[in-house]
């Protein structure tokens, strides 16, 4: 059973792993016996984080083309020559209501969340087909969200959208990376106390946890314990899946 979910020998990167959701999905990695690199725009934090959970750092913006060049540039000069495991964490919001909500909150968002992660398959994927073989495909987890699937009354509109849109993005590309023997899966979180959701964890009038069905907010280990699922053998038959680990939030609803 150890082995069934064991990720040693495997390589790993997980984008904006050196703060929130990121960190958890690393150090749950690092845990399971992956060579982990993680990835931040700022190199203090970057380098401090990997550090601390045992990773290695990847300084660069995982939200851009260019940074994410660069990224791929840095990840081979380590001599990492295949990638087993790629989660494409990295992410960007926007809150505002209705009647003003900005153009300007649509470009950035879309470009962290959708194109970045699709941008980061094409700069990795002769790593990871490298490393895929049909008996131990290599994977790519996206990590959507469940207000892109179930109703919230947060005002973030193009936030809600992209988590949509990275949804339907990740079942193509498990159609299309199947011949590689690459498999695409999508884990979409609900409420997990981070500084995205500072906003709400915080304040008392929110009555978060209220909204919750299972009337708590997630724990580290379990979404770090659903990407490890998801990356190990015991996933391995798993391609094109939507995984929510949100306290029920889409499934009792």
């Amino acid at each position: 059973m150890d082995s069934l979910f064991s990720l040693s020998g495997r390589t790993a990167i997980v984008t904006g792993g050196a703060r929130g959701l990121g960190r958890m999905i690393a150090e749950g990695l690092v845990v399971a016996g992956a060579r982990v690199f993680v990835t931040s725009r700022d190199p203090d934090l970057c380098c401090a984080a990997a550090t601390e959970i045992g990773a290695e750092p990847l300084v660069g913006d995982a939200g851009s083309p260019e940074g994410i060049a660069a990224i791929g540039a840095t990840f081979r000069a380590t001599g990492a020559a295949t990638l087993d495991i790629l989660v494409n964490n990295a992410g960007r919001t926007w809150g505002a209501p209705l009647e003003t909500f900005p153009d300007k909150a649509w470009p950035g968002v879309f470009a962290v969340n959708v194109q970045a992660p699709f941008r980061m398959v094409q700069e990795f994927l002769v790593e990871l087909s490298a490393a895929g073989r049909a008996e131990r495909p290599s994977r790519i987890i996206n990590i959507g969200s469940a207000v892109g699937v179930a109703y919230t009354d947060l005002p973030a509109y193009s936030y809600i959208a992209s988590k949509a849109a990275i949804h339907q993005l990740s079942r193509k590309l498990a159609s299309d990376l199947l011949p590689r023997n690459i498999t695409v899966n999508a884990i979409q979180p609900g409420y997990f106390a981070t500084s995205m959701t500072a906003f709400l964890t915080e304040d008392p009038q929110s009555h978060l946890e209220e909204q919750i069905p299972m009337r708590r907010l997630g724990r580290p280990s379990e979404i770090a314990g659903a990407v490890i699922f998801l990356a190990s053998d015991a996933g391995s038959y798993l391609t094109g899946v939507e995984l929510p680990v949100d306290g029920g939030l889409v499934g009792c609803r």
